[in-house]
């Protein structure tokens, strides 16, 4: 009866968390390539716990179910967490897409002092643990500028994480000779920026730019002047959403 009830507990709540993550929105969802080790690792991991806890307390099925539920649930949360949806891009010159899945969280007037040393707007995009962590390019154009920062470890949301956390900046260059900077910063649990442009590279829009691993944040610093298209607190979508237009 314990056994019976442990496994419509673990039916229960994988049909819970597949309704709520992204997998039933999309046709067509990969694992990203950055999420393999960590799959392996994690599926290791479980294989070992379940082997002790058969050897262990496999006379007490309630609680063998409990373990058995949770690492179900565990490995759930990192599958998802690396799920890479197949997106339509429809690209525009005159747009500037959202680099990454999340909310938004600064809408400002500032200084960057890093590589164009003027005032620029800057939006910035929260990513928590549940979004898709793939990031992708707001604009098409020339990569000028590719950098890699070590740094801290401060909270996303943190006013100084954008200079003093971990980081790499990117500069793309439009072809109306815009520059617009791009800046993936490390959060207190993202521990790894995975950036793959480098200098002189010709992007396209949308496609896949990077990833951040476990809850991480993006900066989009844009020309003064530039007409932003989203609202603090509002959820956008790497690839679809427009953030601001030239």
């Amino acid at each position: 009866m314990g056994v019976q009830r442990s496994v419509e507990a673990i039916d229960t709540t994988c049909n819970s968390f597949l309704h709520l993550s992204e997998f039933n929105k999309y046709k067509e969802v990969t694992i990203h390539k950055e999420g393999y080790s960590t799959l392996v690792i994690v599926t290791l991991f479980l294989v070992v716990l379940h082997v002790i806890s058969v050897q262990y307390i496999g006379n007490y099925p309630i609680i063998q179910g409990i373990i058995t539920a949770i690492s179900v649930l565990l490995f759930l949360i990192v599958l998802q967490f690396f799920r890479h949806p197949a997106r339509k891009i429809f690209r525009n010159d005159k747009q500037v897409f959202a680099p990454a899945d999340g909310k938004v969280v600064v809408i400002e007037e500032t200084m960057e002092s890093e590589v164009l040393k003027d005032k620029r707007i800057q939006v910035s995009i929260f990513m928590s643990p549940l979004n898709v962590h793939v990031n992708r390019y707001p604009v098409s154009g020339q990569v000028t500028y590719c950098r890699y920062h070590p740094g801290l470890y401060l909270v996303a949301w943190h006013p100084k994480s954008s200079t003093e956390n971990e980081r790499t900046t990117v500069v793309i260059e439009t072809s109306s000779k815009v520059p617009v900077l791009m800046r993936q910063i490390a959060g207190a649990l993202a521990r790894r920026i995975v950036c793959y442009p480098k200098k002189d590279w010709i992007v396209k829009q949308g496609e896949e730019m990077g990833f951040i691993k476990f809850g991480s944040r993006v900066d989009i610093f844009l020309p003064v002047g530039t007409r932003i298209n989203v609202q603090l607190n509002e959820k956008v979508v790497g690839g679809k959403t427009v953030l601001a237009e030239f």
